[in-house]
């Protein structure tokens, strides 16, 4: 793996976590975090969700900053939680989930909502009169679970805990970073992510388009070479593990001379 010189763009404590994972293989690992966490102030609507934890049949989480605020907010309205069907998409959201001493069904392969509804565990949690599931995550975000699970005949409910945004970095940071660290690789943890690349990218999106982009899922593959990216690479999943698996299937790609044009 070693040669790989890459762009990390998770939020920051979670890109500085991969930068060390990284460096440990031998793997340069630049951090520009492009989704800040922004923890919504409790309102009445999410105090009533987390007082009615109980009327659920399951909740499920889909990322480890709603781990973190959900569970921090139901614990201030229930001192013991009920017993419920705990479900999260990946592997790093059921460890923080695991902290609070909850049981956590979680998907052995995959890391994307298309796997936890293929989850056995989940099925099972559903065979009661009339299913009600909650799921914690941020605003907006994928429609695809609640969908499926409306399909399977359950009622699903949003407690939203948080807000993504692009941080604010000068024009052209993001190019000047790239040729000033001799990048040769891009990570994106998701497609909101990606579309804060472009965002920031701006006017050079062109150039760096055919740098190697390291996503997460074939959706985020598809919404990438929508966008003209030339050279993608879909890890399958969001987990550190899922990228040094990528990167050890991908010979490091010599630099590619991208250049500053300003």
């Amino acid at each position: 793996m070693t040669g790989w010189r890459l762009l990390l763009t998770r939020p920051a404590e979670e890109s500085a976590a991969l930068a060390l994972q990284l460096a440990a293989a031998g793997v340069h690992g630049s951090c520009l975090p492009l989704l800040a966490i922004e923890p919504l102030a409790e309102d009445a609507a999410m105090r009533t969700l987390a007082l009615q934890l109980d009327r659920y049949c399951a909740v499920i989480v889909v990322s480890k900053p709603a781990a973190r605020l959900g569970v921090e907010l139901i614990a201030r309205h229930w001192p013991q939680l009920p017993a419920l069907h705990w479900f999260s998409v990946g592997a790093a959201t059921a460890a923080i989930l695991e902290q609070y001493g909850l049981r956590v069904h979680v998907p052995a392969e995959g890391d994307d909502s298309e796997a936890l509804l293929d989850l056995a565990w989940l099925n099972v949690a559903l065979q009661v009169p009339n299913p009600q599931v909650l799921i914690l995550r941020g605003e907006g975000g994928r429609e695809l679970l609640a969908e499926r699970l409306r399909e399977r005949g359950a009622s699903v409910d949003y407690l939203q805990l948080y807000r993504r945004r692009l941080p604010e970095y000068p024009p052209h940071s993001l190019l000047e970073r790239i040729v000033s660290e001799r990048l040769n690789g891009l990570v994106v943890s998701s497609g909101q992510g990606f579309e804060h690349l472009r965002l920031l990218a701006g006017e050079a999106w062109p150039q760096l388009a055919g740098l190697p982009l390291f996503v997460p899922s074939l959706r985020v593959a598809e919404l990438a070479q929508a966008a003209g990216a030339r050279a993608i690479v879909d890890c399958r999943g969001a987990s550190a593990a899922a990228l040094m698996a990528a990167l050890q299937a991908h010979p490091a790609a010599a630099f590619q001379g991208v250049t500053h044009t300003r």
